[in-house]
């Protein structure tokens, strides 16, 4: 077994490493770039090396760097993690030339399967169903437009080399293929050093399922069940489960074998992940196609680790020390059911916009990396696992992949996995950047989430214009409404505790006019308990001034509310939806109504960047007439490219800035009139 394993990745993903090598009594390695001086993960190894500026090109990425360091450090072993150089067989050649173990897959399987045109050929001949589409070389936007004609639309283009979201357009028409090429070139080209494309039929209705692979050096190849990741966005994944709804035990078999097969054929080992589309207008479910097989890690092995109870790091590190898996395929079984949620930094009431910046608070509702014994802590605590890199004080940075957290949930059911999420998400405390904990809780209640009918065409068809908030019960209002002027009443309460006042002679006030969402209650708190609206409410809670996270029963009930004030009441999030909250005394509300309202400027005449990033392109000039939904121009945020559209038929007055300039959040690109 190995001594010293070096990480050659940061975040979560090196957290998580570090922890099953602990656990099996291997010193770690950090490398870390100036973003990262002070991550957890870098505190977490036994050692650290700084290998270089913040941006990955420039550290992360660089294979001479993370040699050096296993050099300097003397480790003997290397765990790739995701990203970054996972999946490069330059790297994995080097390793090897320097003796040093790659954790991960032989070379040949890695150029096999890295690339997305030759591995479709190889999945062919292995006898693996694939998707429609033409795997050549594409020579411009006309060829591509060609191509596209020829397989019928809808097609996906996507980068040959791309992974993660990148590098993907999908095109329902020619003008679709005409402005997307050339972005998913660039893409290709920026973010993999590759702009070869390639262009394939897009699946009507489909799931986006994967098998995970786990291979040992001496010809043992198993699958370990599925997982389903068909909800998305921007081709992102946001939700992840295992096992499948959809999936039958005939399905899991018939997909697993021949996922095994390419496996076999390639001479595969350590974890792997073969993606699979799946026609959900199929019903016998026969009708699934390769994607794409990732030769390492998976962001979402938690869920696998969790209904399986084996540790992937730890196999993959047995097997790349040479031994032999110590299971067989009829030792996996499905135990219960596993849901894991992304926690991205992006906002999702304002488009899903990138959202850097400092966390000025950060509480998850169970401690990353917290091990009660249970399970070698795959399941967590309670059937809560929260795996994290960042730290409340610390930054998210634009150099780095968005993702703030994993939030994971064990259940012996379905239902039971996603109310725990649901309730895991209610006590999650970010503060100081946008998240998407309200969106991702939102899908949770989601009638069609708990149907199963998942597509992944699911985030755009159920929220197309945008997300405003979970929906919202009128019985919970009432219980908000209850809550509010339970915690209105012990804050008057300590404000009549303030010495030298002429009020402090008075009873503290108990009765309230609380406004959720336009709609008024009439809130009465006293010695008996709360009403609303003359109905009693069943509430038990404790508060005091301050408090940013109140749990309360109401009656069989346990609920979780952040809590924060703001002028003339409160703002309280809870169940996927942020409510701002009206509280007055009843004797004052009436006259709330004679208050003149402030009307918000119009902003419509400005073309305002929407977070900070990279003006890519300008498409526009002073004096060019646009009409509604015309690009304007493009803005690189995270890796991706966004491009902004005119609202509306306009001129363009004044522009105020120019490609290749760094925009901050709210900065004006150009006017219009």
């Amino acid at each position: 077994m190995f001594k010293k394993i070096l990480i050659a990745n940061r975040g979560e993903i090196a957290c998580r490493v570090i922890k099953t090598a602990r656990r099996m009594g291997i010193a770690t390695v950090a490398v870390y770039s100036d973003a990262d001086a002070r991550a957890p993960f870098v505190q977490m190894a036994d050692e650290a090396v700084h290998i270089g500026p913040s941006p990955a090109a420039q550290s992360y990425l660089i294979a001479d760097k993370i040699i050096a360091a296993c050099k300097a450090t003397g480790a003997d072993a290397v765990h790739p993690g995701y990203g970054f150089l996972s999946e490069r067989t330059s790297f994995a050649e080097q390793l090897a030339a320097e003796g040093i173990a790659f954790v991960g897959p032989p070379v040949n399987a890695i150029a096999a399967m890295g690339d997305k045109i030759e591995s479709k050929k190889l999945a062919k001949a292995a006898g693996v169903n694939v998707v429609p589409g033409f795997v050549g070389e594409i020579e411009d936007t006309d060829h591509a437009v060609r191509i596209s004609d020829e397989i019928g639309y809808p097609v996906m283009m996507k980068a040959s080399a791309g992974g993660g979201g990148k590098g993907m357009r999908l095109a329902y028409n020619e003008q679709d293929v005409r402005e997307g090429f050339p972005a998913v070139k660039r893409e290709g080209l920026n973010s993999f050093g590759d702009d070869r494309v390639f262009i394939e039929k897009f699946i009507l209705n489909p799931r986006h399922i994967e098998i995970q692979i786990l291979g040992d050096q001496h010809g043992n190849v198993l699958y370990l069940n599925e997982r389903e990741c068909s909800i998305q966005r921007r081709h992102q994944k946001v939700v992840e489960e295992a096992p499948s709804p959809f999936v039958t035990p005939k399905m899991r078999k018939a997909m697993g074998e021949q996922c095994v097969a390419l496996s076999k054929a390639v001479g595969y080992y350590s974890a792997g992940t073969v993606e699979l589309i799946v026609s959900g207008a199929d019903p016998s479910g026969e009708s699934f196609y390769f994607l794409e097989m990732n030769t390492r890690l998976q962001v979402e092995h938690p869920v696998t680790e969790a209904i399986t109870g084996i540790d992937l790091v730890e196999q993959m590190i047995r097997v790349a020390a040479g031994e032999k898996l110590s299971m067989t395929q009829d030792d996996i079984k499905i135990d219960g059911w596993a849901i894991e949620n992304r926690v991205y930094a992006e906002d999702p009431y304002r488009g899903f916009l990138p959202s850097t910046g400092r966390l000025t608070r950060y509480q998850p509702p169970v401690q990353g990396w917290a091990d009660d014994g249970a399970e070698n802590g795959r399941r967590g605590i309670d059937g809560v696992r929260v795996d994290d890199g960042v730290y409340e004080g610390g930054e998210v940075s634009m150099f780095y992949d968005p993702m703030i957290a994993k939030l994971i949930t064990w259940g012996e059911t379905r239902d039971e996995a996603a109310d725990k999420q649901i309730a895991a998400l209610d006590a999650f405390e970010i503060e100081g950047l946008g998240h998407n904990i309200d969106f991702v809780s939102a899908i949770m209640q989601h009638p069609r989430f708990r149907s199963g009918e998942l597509t992944t065409g699911f985030i755009a068809e159920e929220y197309p214009e945008g997300f405003t908030g979970a929906a919202t019960s009128d019985a919970l209002k009432a219980d908000l409404a209850a809550i509010a002027g339970f915690i209105a009443t012990a804050r008057a309460d300590r404000a009549l505790q303030v010495s030298d006042q002429l009020a402090n002679t008075l009873a503290p006030n108990g009765a309230w006019a609380v406004t959720i969402d336009g709609v008024s209650h009439d809130v009465v708190v006293d010695a008996d308990g709360v009403a609303v609206d003359g109905t009693d409410i069943d509430l038990a809670m404790e508060y005091t001034p301050g408090d940013r996270l109140v749990e309360a029963e109401i009656g069989d009930e346990i609920i979780t509310i952040k809590v924060e004030p703001i002028r003339a009441g409160l703002k309280m999030t809870t169940r996927g939806a942020i409510h701002k909250v009206s509280i007055l005394p009843a004797h004052v509300a009436p006259l709330a109504k004679h208050m003149i309202e402030k009307i918000p400027p119009d902003l419509s005449k400005f073309l305002i960047c929407p977070m900070p990033g990279l003006l890519v392109a300008l498409n526009v000039a002073e004096g060019d007439k646009v009409e509604a939904g015309q690009p304007l121009a493009v803005v690189e945020a995270m890796k991706m490219e966004n491009i902004l559209r005119a609202e509306k038929s306009a001129t363009v007055k004044k522009i105020n800035a120019k490609a290749g300039e760094s925009l901050a959040v709210d900065a004006i690109i150009l006017e219009l009139e």
